[in-house]
Formats: C-alpha cells, sequence, structure tokens
C-alpha cells in the first residue's frame, strides 16, 4: 500500500500546494486525508490540478492509499 510521505506528497507539486492552501495544505497528512474524497473527486474530474490532469497511475496511488486506510 502507498504512503502519504513516500507515495502521495511528492505528487502534489509547489505549485499545487500553493493554489489550494486557501482551502488545505497538500503537503499535510492531516488536511489531505481529511479531504481525501474531495481531492480524489477533484483529480478524476480534471478540475485538479488546474494545469494537466494526473495519470491514471497517479490517480491509482490515491486510491490505493485512501483504500488501504491512509497510511502516513
Amino acid at each position: 500500500m502507498p504512503s502519504f510521505e513516500q507515495d502521495l506528497k511528492p505528487l502534489f507539486r509547489e505549485k499545487d500546494r500553493r493554489e489550494m492552501t486557501f482551502v488545505f495544505d497538500l503537503w499535510s497528512y492531516e488536511d489531505v486525508k481529511t479531504h481525501a474524497q474531495n481531492i480524489l473527486h477533484r483529480i478524476e474530474d480534471g478540475t485538479m490540478p488546474c494545469d494537466a490532469p494526473w495519470s491514471g497511475e497517479q490517480v491509482q496511488v490515491l486510491r490505493d492509499w485512501i483504500a488501504g486506510g491512509f497510511e502516513p
């Protein structure tokens, strides 16, 4: 199962983090865990990140992290 620190956090770029700070911090385990379903929905519908969609592999990392119980 993927972990936040090693697998998921690196997928969020500095630019992504800056653009979302008004809602949550994408580099914060607790913030991403709290908003995981909303983040997944936005990534799946292409509204996040705003400049380019994630690859299927990247989206699957987030899905697996959620399904695996939010490994830190």
